[in-house]
């Protein structure tokens, strides 16, 4: 018999709270609990932890995004599904929320939210699900600065004939930005698949720039790499990677889902293979299910150098252990260790 999931439903909201019931009464292996803000969750998790967490925005008393860094503070953080209505796609506010903690956000509507809710059942239970697999982060507050570029073009207009391709999904916008902010100006040139829908990864990129020393944007068209650059795949396009002469550039594009998704890690560590072959470094953090183990898989028997995060520095250790499993990885390391591998890696011949 499968384990009971245990879900707690934050949110003012009378019809939501009622919906999310009715919702979620027949699948049989979960048990609700609901609040109507914080306070009353932080007591009811006091005598039941639960496995998720559904929170709301905007409530009386405490706000959602302080409850989220509340629990994100704890030693064992409960996982975390937004719904609200005031993180649409591609908003600051919804890119914040990742880099809070949450594993996932779902945008309701302001109307007509009971519909929405019947539309969006096997999405929610799916989610939940996911989010109770996962593993959160302790997140320690820290000031981060907003950093100053080099004035000197040199850096980021030197082609470089050595690439980084990196693969993420749950839990990686804050890998990703543990990763990047470690990286010097004179870095490789990085080329990214996070797991995110569109308009999400414009406003993703907009925030490691802030605080990176590195251009950090979301790839267009015919972008180059090159050193002191990153290149984040659009939600909803896949990106691959092609030689053009001396350099390396990108093509943005449509097509179908691989490995379930798009942009697919699979398809842009594929193109890597085939075009810098073992001058190449291909790195798969945090995220659940396969995507990304079969084209890091390729790289590695093109001859480049393979990097996969370990599981206990993971949120979901699901893409790393497949890459392990089918042999596709060289070297197993904490989070905390990928930048100074990259740069090491920068300096070999």
């Amino acid at each position: 018999m499968a384990p009971v999931l245990r879900v707690l439903v934050v949110d003012d909201s009378a019809v939501v709270r009622q919906g999310v019931l009715l919702l979620l009464e027949h699948v049989p292996d979960m048990v609700v609990e609901v609040a109507s803000d914080p306070l009353i969750a932080q007591q009811k998790m006091k005598s039941q932890r639960p496995d998720v967490v559904l929170l709301d925005l905007e409530m009386p008393r405490m706000d959602g995004l302080t409850f989220l860094r509340q629990l994100m503070r704890e030693e064992a953080p409960v996982p975390v599904v937004v719904c609200t209505g005031l993180a649409g796609p591609g908003s600051e506010t919804a890119v914040r929320l990742l880099q809070e903690g949450a594993v996932e956000i779902i945008s309701k509507p302001m109307l007509g939210v009971g519909d929405f809710l019947r539309e969006s059942r096997a999405r929610f239970v799916e989610s939940l699900r996911n989010a109770a697999r996962s593993r959160p982060r302790l997140v320690r507050r820290t000031s981060v600065a907003v950093l100053e570029r080099p004035s000197s073009p040199s850096l980021l207009t030197v082609t470089t004939d050595k690439v980084v391709a990196v693969g993420a999904s749950t839990g990686g916008t804050e890998a990703l930005r543990q990763l990047l902010v470690s990286m010097p100006p004179d870095c490789l040139g990085l080329v990214i698949v996070q797991h995110m829908p569109e308009l999400f990864t414009a406003a993703f990129a907009r925030r490691l720039q802030q605080v990176c020393r590195i251009e950090v944007k979301e790839a267009a068209q015919g972008d180059r790499v090159m050193r002191g650059r990153a290149l984040i795949a659009p939600g909803n396009r896949h990106l691959r990677v092609r030689r053009s002469g001396g350099h390396y550039e990108v093509d943005v594009l449509d097509g179908a889902r691989v490995s379930g998704h798009k942009p697919s890690v699979d398809v842009l560590f594929h193109s890597v293979a085939r075009a810098a072959g073992p001058n190449a470094v291909g790195v798969l953090l945090t995220g659940m299910g396969d995507d990304g183990a079969d084209g890091l898989l390729a790289m590695k028997r093109a001859g480049a150098a393979t990097l996969a995060q370990d599981e206990a520095s993971c949120v979901v250790f699901g893409m790393p252990r497949a890459a392990i499993e089918r042999g596709a990885v060289g070297e197993v390391l904490p989070l905390g260790e990928m930048g100074d591998a990259l740069r090491r890696r920068a300096r070999s011949p």
